[in-house]
């Protein structure tokens, strides 16, 4: 039987290939990197991470909370009706297209197909290419796929609290007053690969409690099907790191609660119903207040009494290896003082062999930043400033 079982398995990793969510995924990766370049040349001349590095955030934690929740449904025997895989694959190509990531979320992907199922299911209407794969689906569907959604939630709020802060992108935005300010933009997907069990086949049961939460039959065959999901937040009244890691966890712990009421949802299906409605609501909640609070805040990125403000550090530039960090403020260059960029670009010029920065940390010690400049680089330390000017007249020095 563990043979049949692993060769089973080993067929159904082809069907990824088969499955458009993977290279529409690839597609969007490449597509949103050249968005992002061409809108970070715009406000500052210089593209910041090069087109791939949405591509690279694409695959690698998601492959390992494949392989996480693939043990998870195959040892709890958990079978999802085809007809529901096919109808979010549907449901999230439609939601990428509108290029708001946060909608790739499962808790809309996986709720808006719960409810399309839950209407179809025993109405008369029918769909043609539908009508016999919906015939198959019964009460134990939801419990199924309320606990899928529950688990993914879980995984998305831990690569949105591992991978979103990383690699954000500097943008460059106008406040109410008028003035260019600077915010950060996180936007990320991820292609979560997993093993996931319809009905039919001719895969028998391994043991005599499985599947817990199955479609009404004990045979089945593993698909190994891609699931993507997104994240997308500007933030403003921030350091980004700090406020995308406390909003990763909320999401993290609404997942856990999904989960929770689903398992309870395979003896009493109202709780299905009820977690995916909450899972919808939730996650739209922790959005909605997020974003809220950020709007009240002053803005971060802005000038400040203290010095020039550091908006960004372009990668493996003098500044990066400097150690200087988006946010810092720069008070002195070499022993002058400077209240604004000129001021800051003046006062570098006046020594083309080193450069000195007195530096107020994000954590508000002063410390200092030094490094031996060589011929051509003496202008180019990489360093992102926002002043009180037009959006795209600032300059990288």
């Amino acid at each position: 039987m563990i043979e049949d079982w692993l060769q089973a398995c080993l067929k159904g990793l082809a069907t990824i290939f088969l499955h458009p969510v993977f290279y529409f995924s690839v597609f969007l990766s490449i597509l949103t990197g050249y968005l992002r370049i061409k809108r970070e040349r715009n406000d500052f001349h210089v593209r910041i991470h090069d087109m791939f590095q949405e591509l690279r955030f694409l695959f690698p934690q998601g492959i390992v909370w494949g392989l996480i929740l693939s043990l998870i449904t195959i040892g709890t025997g958990l079978v999802i009706p085809f007809a529901s895989l096919l109808l979010i694959g549907v449901l999230t190509i439609l939601l990428a297209v509108t290029f708001h990531f946060r909608l790739l979320s499962p808790a809309y992907s996986f709720g808006l197909a719960f409810f399309i199922l839950f209407f179809l299911h025993g109405s008369d209407v029918e769909l043609p290419f539908f009508k016999e794969m919906f015939a198959n689906l019964d009460r134990p569907v939801y419990a199924g796929l309320s606990l899928l959604l529950g688990l993914l939630l879980i995984a998305e709020g831990s690569l949105i609290g591992r991978n979103g802060p990383e690699k954000v992108s500097p943008k460059l935005t106008v406040s109410k007053r008028g003035f260019t300010v600077g915010s950060y933009v996180s936007s990320k997907i991820w292609l979560i690969p997993m093993f996931v069990l319809v009905p039919g086949g001719s895969l028998p049961a391994p043991f005599e409690w499985w599947p817990v939460f199955s479609a009404g039959s004990t045979y089945v065959s593993p698909l190994f099907v891609p699931f993507l999901l997104g994240f997308s937040r500007e933030i403003k009244g921030t350091l980004p790191q700090r406020e995308i890691r406390v909003y990763g966890k909320k999401v993290l712990l609404l997942g856990a609660l999904i989960t929770v009421l689903s398992v309870i949802g395979n003896w009493y299906p109202i709780l299905s119903i009820i977690a995916v409605i909450i899972a919808m609501l939730g996650r739209e909640l922790i959005t909605y207040f997020t974003n809220a609070a950020d709007e009240n805040l002053p803005f971060y990125f802005s000038r400040s009494k203290l010095g020039v403000r550091i908006l960004g550090v372009i990668p493996y530039s003098p500044a990066d290896k400097m150690g200087l960090e988006m946010g810092e403020v720069v008070t002195k260059m070499n022993g002058v003082v400077v209240r604004d960029e000129r001021e800051f670009y003046e006062a570098l010029q006046k020594n083309r062999a080193h450069c000195k920065l007195e530096v107020v940390g994000n954590n508000g010690q002063i410390r200092f930043a030094q490094r031996a400049l060589f011929e051509g680089e003496h202008h180019e330390l990489g360093i992102l400033f926002v002043e009180g000017m037009k959006a795209g007249k600032e300059w990288a020095v």
